[in-house]
């Protein structure tokens, strides 16, 4: 089947969706009494860099799917950020279902373009310049750090396969996706719609690459490459991810601060986190 290229529209994506209902289960004991999003990164959270990130960015809408420990989400964040009105969407099932199930859950109050973001990474800010526009994907070259979802591009820079891993054929480069997403209005309606038919044949545990991915070879999806390569990200999954990641995020390098018209909804951890990054 020939694969027809969609033109990106010219509208910026202003609403953000962010998955975060997983348990972290390989940062623990750090994520047994908190979700991993809260996990501090030099003294300062990872859920606050990357709302402080998209409220810099202009996003007008964050939509945070939760799970684990949601309390602590709802109570730092509140229902405003900066510029951002921010709506949750609790999954009762966060404990037996992947992020298939997260995005799923999305469906009925996401009718926009949006971004697609997971709520383990941190980056710096310009690196979404070029994100903000829907239809494209943020990929890095691989590094010997790097495992998971690997995709391979044509010579336009669009994706033409999702692999998992980065073996491949001596001729082939892949390169890492960074698990962010910018989707149109007419792609996500698609997504939603095999979403829809995963889930309900009982297929829970998958990640949603896997949709992803079968779009792509069937020519429904086309996501152009926007290369994470020029400034310093990490994803943090591990104790030893959280490590290196304080190393490239060092405060004298990256200083992320809650803007002086955002005030804490937090108590109990998420105040501590909050009296935590005031002093920086």
């Amino acid at each position: 089947m020939r694969k027809v290229y969609k033109l990106n529209h010219i509208e910026s994506v202003t609403t953000a969706v962010l998955l975060a209902a997983g348990t972290g289960s390989r940062l623990k004991p750090l994520t047994t009494n908190m979700p991993k999003c809260l996990t501090m990164v030099n003294g300062v959270s990872i859920l606050e860099r990357l709302v402080i990130c998209l409220n810099q960015q202009g996003f007008k809408r964050l939509v945070v799917v939760t799970g684990h420990q949601e309390d602590c989400i709802r109570e730092f964040l509140g229902t405003q950020f900066g510029g951002m009105t921010i709506n949750y969407i609790f999954s009762p099932l966060y404990e037996t279902t992947n992020n298939i199930y997260s995005l799923w859950m999305a469906r009925e109050i996401i009718n926009e373009p949006f971004l697609l973001i997971e709520s383990d990474l941190v980056f710096d800010v310009s690196l979404l310049d070029d994100m903000l526009y829907p239809d494209r994907i943020a990929v890095a070259r691989m590094q010997p750090w790097m495992s998971g979802s690997t995709v391979t591009l044509n010579q336009f820079q669009y994706v033409t396969n999702f692999h998992r891993g980065a073996a491949g054929p001596l001729d082939e480069i892949r390169y890492k996706t960074v698990n962010i997403y910018s989707l149109s209005l007419f792609s996500w309606r698609d997504i939603a719609e095999r979403l829809d038919r995963d889930i309900s044949a009982g297929i829970v545990n998958n990640y949603y690459e896997t949709v992803f991915a079968k779009m792509v070879v069937d020519g429904n999806l086309s996501l152009q490459a926007v290369f994470f390569d020029s400034k310093p990200w990490y994803e943090i999954d591990t104790i030893a991810d959280l490590e290196e990641t304080e190393k490239l995020f060092l405060t004298d390098r990256y200083e992320a601060a809650i803007p002086h018209n955002i005030t804490p909804h937090a108590s109990g951890i998420s105040r501590h986190i909050f009296q935590q990054t005031k002093k920086h």
